[in-house]
């Protein structure tokens, strides 16, 4: 991965023509060109790691695989936030780890985080290293261990009856999915970061992909898994359900390493479906998109695929990045919806002929599957495209919460409201795009993209507006996150959210799991 941006160098393109003259006419973007620092030339301290410390990791996973040359610490330094990114740009590697350390199992994981609570190294697990909320870089500047899991890529076990898979935690999604199909199955869990991100992180994460509607969360998909901990090994999962008292598997998702290193995940697969087919749909307003949404999400047949975008996003065209700034993007008002259905061929139509009756009677109209298509094409290049606004002088960066229904019209003008004020008051107008990006019987999850010219300090400029977004999605009743997960950028709203007592429990499981404090400090939980 680009270690300065996003994803793999040779598809970072520039803006086109048309997307700068809008980013200027609309923004006052100015041009900036690239100002990242090169990598050589990031001043990198020589590692910190004590000797014996260093000795006794290599015994436990082999010399070559403790890494401590600066390429390699820099490539594991913090996420791909935009703030993450413009640090990096320039050359701020302040949080960078001592050593890169790659175990390849469950023994060898058990036996570094012994070997650092020995030396009271703090451990960062990283999977794909796709952390868009600070989850990469510990609370406290300190000498500490970024574990990297790719060595633990397999799949473990494949049960065809059961439809149950167990995968290894450093194992990134599109392996996974060639794995899986190998054996006529797949996931289906394709977030944006699919390209990129792991196994592991989608478990750490409650991660959430695009064909949620019909798949689930990553959460839902999870029956079993194995945690490896200073104090020893956690199993769970021996049934899909149980009553056997509290679910430790809805104790470990969402844990974001602070309470220990997943070395394995079982999951729920499907058949690979015949047929994947996406289609567009217009609605007048975000109001009955949204309303139409909330009837086949409650009343179905509930698509694959569902989602809906904003007044503004419509227009600008993110709902299908590949088109912003062409002909394609469209000329009338309205906001546009995609609906994707798989499954066998028959199927597949007679759930998109009834879902297409539905969208209808709430006042859609039907743009066909070139809509469809665009956005199936162009559904992981988003971050590309930041990076090239970046580049361009202008802020990029998003941000997710979810609410219940009755509850979407108000966070919706909340945040929105909340950003633009933040930004227009320090010079800077905001773009401010928004759309459904998942969708629940009960509620819905809305992503919001901030787009705005660049201040003297982007970074303080962007902390102001998200601090702004955070206390209007808690004073509206959503959700700090929906599945972009905690890290550090959300741990106040989240020790708001969950409460005095709901952190204390969660403190005391913490000190029970990692009694020194090791693992991942900072995220998720305050340090002590």
């Amino acid at each position: 991965m680009l270690w300065s941006g996003w994803g793999d160098p040779a598809r970072a393109t520039p803006l086109p023509e048309p997307v700068t003259v809008l980013l200027r006419d609309l923004l006052g973007v100015e041009p900036r060109g690239t100002r990242t620092v090169a990598l050589a030339d990031i001043p990198v301290p020589p590692t910190p790691l004590d000797a014996t410390a260093h000795r006794s990791l290599a015994a436990t996973v082999g010399e070559e695989h403790v890494s401590v040359d600066a390429e390699t610490r820099i490539r594991h330094t913090r996420g791909k936030s935009t703030p993450d990114l413009l640090r990096m740009r320039d050359g701020d590697a302040e949080d960078i780890p001592a050593a890169v350390v790659l175990p390849e199992s469950h023994d060898e994981v058990l036996a570094v985080l012994r070997v650092c609570a020995e030396h009271r190294l703090p451990v960062v697990p990283f999977g794909g290293g796709t952390s868009v909320v600070g989850g990469l870089a510990p609370g406290r500047r300190a000498t500490f261990v970024a574990l990297d899991l790719r060595r633990m890529n397999r799949l473990l076990a494949l049960d065809p009856v059961s439809r149950t898979a167990t995968l290894q935690p450093g194992l990134r999604a599109p392996r996974a999915e060639v794995l899986l199909a190998e054996h006529g199955f797949t996931l289906g869990h394709f977030p944006q970061s699919y390209e990129w991100a792991t196994i592991g992180g989608f478990a750490a994460t409650r991660s959430s992909g695009q064909a949620s509607a019909g798949y689930g969360r990553f959460d839902e998909m999870v029956l079993g898994l194995t945690l490896a901990t200073p104090e020893g090994t956690l199993d769970t999962g021996r049934a899909p359900r149980s009553a056997a008292g509290p679910d430790l598997r809805q104790l470990l998702l969402g844990s974001e390493g602070a309470f220990g290193v997943l070395t394995s995940v079982t999951v729920r697969i499907r058949p690979v479906p015949q047929v994947r087919r996406y289609e567009g749909w217009r609605f007048p307003s975000f109001e009955e998109g949204t309303a139409a949404l909330r009837r086949l999400a409650q009343d179905g047949p509930r698509p694959t695929v569902l989602r809906l975008s904003d007044e503004t996003e419509t227009l600008i065209g993110l709902a299908q990045p590949d088109a912003i700034g062409s002909s394609a993007l469209p000329q009338d008002t309205g906001c546009t919806a995609i609906a994707g259905f798989e499954g066998t061929p028959e199927d597949t139509v007679r759930r998109r002929d009834r879902a297409a009756a539905v969208l209808r009677d709430c006042g859609g109209t039907p743009l066909g599957e070139e809509p469809g298509e665009r956005w199936a094409h162009g559904r992981y290049s988003a971050p590309y495209l930041r990076d090239a606004l970046l580049d361009a002088g202008a802020f990029a960066e998003t941000l997710e919460t979810a609410t219940f229904w009755s509850g979407v019209p108000r966070l919706h003008a909340a945040v929105r409201e909340a950003l633009t004020t933040t930004l227009t008051g320090a010079g800077t107008p905001p773009l401010v795009m928004c759309h459904i990006s998942h969708v629940y019987e009960n509620g819905a999850s809305l992503y919001f993209t901030v787009v705005c010219a660049q201040a003297d300090d982007p970074l303080a400029q962007w902390m102001r507006a998200k601090q702004a977004a955070n206390e209007a999605i808690l004073a509206a009743g959503g959700t700090i996150t929906h599945h972009h997960g905690v890290g550090t950028d959300h741990r106040d709203g989240y020790l708001r959210e969950a409460g005095p007592l709901g952190i204390a429990a969660l403190q005391a499981v913490k000190r029970r799991l990692d009694p020194a404090g090791l693992l991942n400090p900072g995220v998720l939980l305050p340090t002590d």
